[in-house]
């Protein structure tokens, strides 16, 4: 049987990439799709459970300190388990652990549930980054980690949408929901795609060898800086926008899914090419202007307008720091490279509503020029470090 080529605008999309990778791709939005439980954790304690707000901040800061594990020691078991075995093996793991507080009743369970869970549900994404890698040329990675990013965001904007009017039946819906989704996710990578990971020679310096990685250690430093500005959109934004009444945030946070869906497949190609470095660097600095221009926000269209700004950037950022990871790291310690860059994010999740709320505190102004202006050193330490960055990318693909 003859197949027939795409047309090249096509091929320029979507086109250039392996069996695995779409079997990934398609697993990760069945997966997003059914991430119902994580956005509406705070209600589900609060109404379901009974909870006061201050244990809610408690068992919320528990799943916060199992994310703080989770990417680390998933990025060493796709090292030295598998990258299919670890991303199957998460899922699985994830799916019992949703159904176990589904059904848990005290504390106690809960608690533990929760810090298990937000130590499984994310270990996917260092051996997710770890087959993208070994799957993809490195040419096309920016393209390939763009469209992860993609469908990530598209499925989980129908799952924000459908949850929300689940939980009005019953939170044990998404509980169900989002293990089934897990399994099939789990099941669809097992199945469907091969081991890549190189093999694991008795010289493998393990996490020795990615701590004695300046030029990582300094990457990831950068990165934990874009966190802090990028993370206040789901810690102090919805308070400084308290005042227009608790639909106005969702309205507004509407737009950075739209046009990240609608925006960044016709960008993803024309970014790709150009240096990884340079566009990641340009990200940083619209999303800090995005939340420096907060400071001028009163309205629900105001708010929006920022967001939109921001968003503009955070697409230009989309796939640019997996595609770097993939550069800087040996083959044999690509989770390795992928979790650490992922603890980053965790480490920013932790930092940034400690420091935002306080700066809220003295002033919106304070708040959002600040970010602005950390937005602004992340994108200098960016191109501090492109020269480095782009002579290590020379050195691993060759010439």
């Amino acid at each position: 049987m003859t197949i027939t080529a795409p047309p090249s605008f096509l091929q320029s999309k979507i086109g250039g990439f392996p069996r695995p990778f779409w079997v990934l791709f398609g697993g990760t939005i069945v997966n997003r799709l059914g991430t119902m439980v994580e956005p509406f954790f705070g209600i589900y304690l609060t109404q379901s459970r009974g909870m006061s707000l201050a244990v809610t901040g408690l068992v919320l800061s528990v799943f916060g300190a199992g994310s703080l594990l989770s990417q680390p020691l998933a990025g060493w078991l796709a090292d030295r388990v598998g990258r299919r075995g670890t991303l199957t093996g998460g899922m699985f793991a994830s799916a019992a652990t949703m159904l176990a507080l589904g059904y848990s009743t005290s504390v106690q369970g809960i608690v533990a549930g929760m810090f298990v869970l937000g130590v499984v549900v994310d270990a996917y994404r260092p051996a997710s980054q770890a087959l993208v890698a070994d799957l993809v040329s490195p040419e096309d990675r920016p393209r390939a980690f763009g469209l992860l990013f993609w469908g990530l965001n598209l499925g989980f904007s129908i799952a924000m949408i459908t949850g929300g009017r689940l939980a009005e039946a019953g939170f044990l819906w998404l509980f169900w929901i989002n293990a089934i989704t897990c399994v099939l996710f789990g099941i669809l990578v097992w199945r469907a795609i091969p081991e890549t990971r190189p093999a694991v020679t008795a010289s493998s310096g393990g996490f020795r060898e990615v701590f004695a990685d300046r030029l990582m250690l300094a990457f990831v430093a950068v990165n934990l800086a874009y966190t802090c500005v990028y993370l206040q959109a789901f810690y102090t934004l919805p308070l400084a926008m308290a005042g227009l009444g608790t639909s106005a945030y969702g309205w507004a946070m509407a737009v950075n899914g739209l046009l990240i869906v609608f925006v960044q497949p016709l960008t993803n190609n024309w970014l790709a090419r150009r240096d990884h470095s340079v566009v990641l660097a340009a990200g940083f600095v619209i999303v800090g202007v995005g939340f420096a221009l907060t400071v001028f926000a009163s309205t629900a269209l105001g708010f929006s307008l920022t967001i939109a700004v921001w968003t503009l950037g955070e697409i230009l950022t989309a796939g640019m720091g997996g595609a770097i990871v993939a550069a800087l790291s040996p083959p044999h310690l690509r989770g390795r490279y992928s979790g650490l860059y992922g603890f980053s994010w965790s480490v920013g999740a932790l930092i940034t509503p400690l420091l935002g709320t306080r700066l809220l505190a003295i002033s919106p102004a304070v708040l959002w020029l600040s970010v602005g202006a950390l937005g602004l050193v992340a994108a200098l330490g960016q191109l501090a470090l492109a020269p480095a960055i782009r002579r290590r990318a020379r050195l691993v693909v060759g010439p």
